[in-house]
């Protein structure tokens, strides 16, 4: 497998260089004494920074993509058509407010419904991850200096890291005490949160990853570099993809015994 196997390739690249543009733009905000904070109507924050960051991704769109879709966490959807780009500018925006490294830019690119190409780009930690349908899923500096992703080969449970978000989301849709049963059946548990828990199951560091509540733009860029590292990314109904709302990766052969536990149930 290949980079130039994948029929997304040039998007790849394009989606590689919108990044390298977009993390000059979110480091320069990063830890700035005049940041803008606002809080939202679902009463979560966003920076003058996020606002920055998906306006520099839909310009480069808007030039070299202008027949596809725009789908991005501040401005809404632009466009139409099969082929969609999906934009988190700053996914971990608490974090970035707090000055805590863990926050990246998520591009993806969704095709007939598919999640086919995604990039990550977590600038503060020196950290980017992509992949791209049938070509594989890497992690590196560039597209010339990159190393192949493979989740790992832990079969049992009692073997798993398990990395999440908070319990808060858990205990507001009742299922708590599923979650803290899966916490008490794996070997360890962190909260590395947000994008980190699915590029470190990408890498093999983690193997399972969960979240009770999500929205597609939180997602799309995160389910091709699991798929293509050899993971299993589906809702916690078992469906695949990014469309559930809420999200379990694992490196596939620990899904089924952890859906078990924490699936949505019939």
């Amino acid at each position: 497998m290949s980079l130039a196997s994948s029929p997304y390739v040039e998007d790849l690249r394009l989606a590689h260089v919108i990044a390298d543009a977009v993390d000059s733009v979110t480091l320069s905000r990063f830890k700035a004494l005049d940041l803008q904070v606002e809080t939202k109507p679902d009463l979560t924050p966003v920076t003058d920074a996020d606002k920055l960051a998906e306006e520099v991704v839909r310009g480069h769109l808007a030039r070299s993509r202008n027949r596809d879709a725009v789908q991005g966490e501040e401005f809404g959807t632009t466009g139409s058509g099969p082929r969609r780009w999906v934009v988190d500018p700053i996914d971990g925006t608490k974090n970035f407010v707090r000055g805590v490294p863990v926050w990246a830019t998520l591009i993806a690119l969704i095709d007939e419904d598919r999640p086919v190409m995604g990039v990550v780009s977590a600038p503060a930690l020196g950290k980017r991850w992509w992949a791209s349908e049938g070509g594989g899923a890497y992690t590196g500096k560039s597209l010339s200096a990159a190393t192949p992703l493979r989740v790992s080969k832990v079969s049992q449970l009692e073997d798993a890291s398990l990395s999440y978000a908070s319990l808060g989301g858990w205990k507001e849709r009742g299922d708590l005490d599923r979650m803290l049963e899966l916490h008490e059946k794996v070997w360890r548990t962190r909260a590395y949160g947000d994008f980190w828990s699915y590029c470190l199951l990408a890498e093999g560091a983690v193997d399972i990853a969960t979240e009770p509540e999500l929205n597609l733009h939180d997602m799309a860029a995160l389910v091709p570099i699991v798929w293509e590292a050899g993971g299993k990314f589906t809702s916690l109904k078992g469906e695949d993809g990014c469309f559930g709302g809420n999200a379990l990766a694992t490196n596939g052969l620990l899904h089924d015994a952890t859906l078990d536990i924490i699936g949505e149930k019939a």
